[in-house]
């Protein structure tokens, strides 16, 4: 079919704009119940008090990147965009595709570009996290924003998770490589490990069934036999409050690698663009923690923003969803028997039906 009018809504987080956004975004975040599971009259006013206290420890930290104090990843996001908007303008000819932004923490906000699409008058709406793995803080939080907000035109579907398609593998898998390749040029000789540094959630949430720690182990499987790794270890950063979350921490990693003696190559695995976890926590924080411990050398693999390969899958799961509706996993990776899962709630209520 052709002649179809397509809106592609990209998912992220997002990040404040500047200094003066720090606050109110650290406030939306954990206003969001999916972040701290209380009943509103709590949490709010919980968020209130973490985003006052936390303010200006945040803005030292999104001043320390050039970004004018703020994050870069709308920027970032905004080019991914760009590229995919091109590619699908090259696999459907015969379509008018345009893509949108939804950030669920700043602007612009799933309330508004749901506006946006909707002035858009879409025949068909393509819901695509820019999230990997799924998890109830990313994807399900995100989903549900838009099914709240969204109340124009056209039939709907969501790529709930893609974390083993092939172009998102394969760039991962080169950009690691490089960094092994520079590794071995100015360290020759020195053994080196990869560390998947991916960010971390509470432990109690893979136990109430959220399927992230197992699609995040999935995509390192798959891009460690594709770079050919032969030493390598999966790890967690960004880890917040009293909770026990998933370990090792990647501080906890980098000090084994400090006890077995080798350097460390760090790639990013949940991350699909450059932002505050990439550019302080992995590149000051973490570095400067590897070089008190002796590590050396330490390298940080960069995210795979506009790489083709990823690029490429992005388009692949637009093209690949357009035959359906619900909620459904692009490539393989998905096991769909967690009960977080989307595509496994949606499949038991169509058998059921």
């Amino acid at each position: 079919m052709s002649g179809r009018r397509i809106a592609v809504v990209l998912f992220n987080l997002g990040g404040p704009d500047d200094a003066a956004s720090v606050r109110p975004f650290l406030f939306n975040l954990f206003n969001d119940p999916a972040i701290i599971g209380l009943p509103g009259f709590a949490r709010t006013p919980l968020a209130k008090l973490i985003s006052s206290r936390r303010e200006k420890s945040a803005q030292a930290n999104y001043a320390m990147m050039d970004a004018g104090g703020g994050s870069p990843l709308k920027a970032e996001t905004r080019k991914q965009m760009a590229a995919l908007d091109a590619r699908l303008a090259e696999a459907l000819p015969g379509d008018e595709v345009k893509s949108f932004i939804a950030m669920r923490y700043w602007h612009p906000l799933t309330e508004e570009t749901a506006i946006d699409v909707a002035a858009f008058g879409p025949d068909e709406v393509v819901l695509l996290p820019l999230y990997p793995q799924f998890s109830t803080t990313t994807t399900a939080s995100s989903l549900k924003a838009w099914k709240s907000a969204y109340a124009g035109s056209g039939r709907s579907r969501a790529v709930c998770c893609y974390p083993r398609a092939a172009g998102w593998v394969e760039a991962q898998g080169e950009l690691i490589r490089e960094k092994l390749a520079e590794a071995e040029r100015d360290h020759p000789g020195r053994p080196v490990r990869v560390l998947f540094s991916a960010h971390g959630i509470p432990e109690k949430l893979v136990e109430k069934g959220d399927p992230y720690q197992e699609q995040v182990e999935s995509t390192v499987s798959a891009v460690a036999e594709a770079a050919g790794l032969q030493d390598w270890a999966i790890c967690y950063q960004s880890r917040v409050g009293p909770m026990k979350w998933l370990g090792p921490s990647t501080p906890e990693a980098i000090q084994t690698a400090a006890d077995d003696g080798v350097g460390v190559v760090v790639a990013p695995i949940a991350f699909v663009s450059e932002h505050i976890e990439t550019l302080v926590e992995l590149d000051i924080e973490y570095r400067h923690l590897a070089e008190n411990l002796g590590v050396s050398p330490y390298l940080r693999a960069p995210t795979v923003g506009v790489a083709g390969p990823f690029i490429e899958a992005l388009a692949g799961a637009v093209a690949d969803s357009l035959g359906r509706t619900g909620s459904a996993p692009y490539g393989p990776g998905c096991q769909a028997r967690h009960k977080a899962c989307p595509f496994q709630a949606e499949r038991g209520q169509a058998e059921a039906a």
